[in-house]
């Protein structure tokens, strides 16, 4: 159970849409290649390993929070774990990314598919949640996370990364009862795994949809929307829901359609406009460009004084990048952005 402790932070109360004393900020990819910290210990471990070693996992994890001062931790692991379980051959191959060498190929593969118990095959990811909770003790609340299920298809049909989908969209239309069967074998799964992390003592749930970006509104609309509300709706009361995505302008109003409590946005749309497709009753998170944390202070600044003022002091927003934090970012300056946004935003 959450304490009460973690429930009146600001970070929480501001997934909530209740008034905070100042803008909360947390940043993806908090926990990363550009501290010096984090890259000694890659040095002696591979990524997965590291995402298997709850001890390391929560290590990182809570060394971000402490570095940076952020008002949220996130666990440190990957979206594409669950494949693994799911007999994909998961590994992460030196400068290349990830690489799934048993990609779905047509229907058969998806009714092979194995149904798990996150909570026993993932069971390290539930051990470093609850290390991680108990180092923060109560200072910060930790976000869990998932992958969304199209992008999860996406790397399962093409095997990695991929620039047009086309194995993904080709299954997607040629084979829709096959395309209907893997989404919803993905929606049941990543249910069972974020209860599983709430379970473990999260406090709130990000989705990440990576990839959806690529669908236009009516795909979206028609082939990955009604899979989304049935994901969110199970786990709906649980813990409050992060929707997020990159390049989504043209489909937030259909994302704000899944009763996700917040949506996330990169930063290819202004905020004030993207809140207002999303609609006000929602929170929203985001939305600075993260090459900006390459330019000075006074750009920093500047641009952050701009996301603040579309914001307006509504409550809801929570202050993120629209990405990641990228590998070549100076740590001083991820360090000032936190404390301007607590600074200009404080009440």
């Amino acid at each position: 159970m959450v304490s009460t402790q973690i429930k009146n932070t600001e970070f929480i109360k501001c997934l909530k849409k209740q008034p905070t004393s100042y803008t909360p900020v947390w940043l993806m990819r908090q926990a990363g290649r550009y501290q010096s910290e984090y890259r000694e210990i890659r040095s002696k471990v591979g990524f997965l390993e590291l995402c298997k070693t709850p001890e390391l996992a929560s290590e990182v994890t809570v060394r971000a929070v402490e570095q940076l001062g952020v008002d949220a931790a996130i666990i440190f692991a990957d979206i594409l774990l669950p494949l693994e379980s799911m007999g994909l051959g998961l590994r992460f191959a030196q400068g290349d990314g990830p690489v799934l060498d048993n990609p779905i190929v047509n229907v058969a593969d998806v009714e092979a598919l194995p149904d798990f118990d996150p909570k026993d095959d993932l069971a390290y990811v539930m051990l470093a949640i609850e290390k991680t909770c108990k180092e923060l003790d109560g200072k910060v609340p930790l976000i869990g996370f998932a992958g969304a299920p199209f992008t999860l298809a996406s790397y399962a049909i093409e095997g990695g990364g991929s620039r047009n989908y086309e194995k993904t969209k080709s299954l997607m239309y040629r084979e829709p009862a096959a395309w209907d069967l893997l989404m919803r074998k993905l929606v049941k799964m990543t249910i069972k795994y974020l209860q599983a992390q709430v379970d473990a003592g999260a406090s709130a749930i990000q989705i990440f949809d990576s990839w959806v970006g690529a669908l236009s509104p009516r795909d979206y609309a028609h082939y990955v929307l009604p899979h989304m509300q049935d994901l969110i709706s199970g786990l709906k009361g649980r813990a409050p829901i992060i929707y997020f995505g990159t390049m989504t302008n043209g489909l937030l109003s259909l994302m704000a359609k899944t009763d996700a409590d917040v949506l996330g946005v990169d930063w290819r749309i202004d905020l004030d406009y993207a809140w207002d497709l999303i609609g006000h009753d929602k929170g929203i998170q985001g939305n600075l460009d993260p090459l900006v944390l390459f330019a000075g202070k006074e750009e920093i600044e500047k641009q952050t004084r701009v996301i603040l003022d579309q914001a307006a002091g509504r409550p809801g927003h929570v202050f993120n990048l629209g990405h990641g934090v990228l590998p070549a970012t100076p740590v001083e300056n991820v360090k000032y952005l936190v404390e301007l946004v607590h600074e200009l935003s404080k009440k």
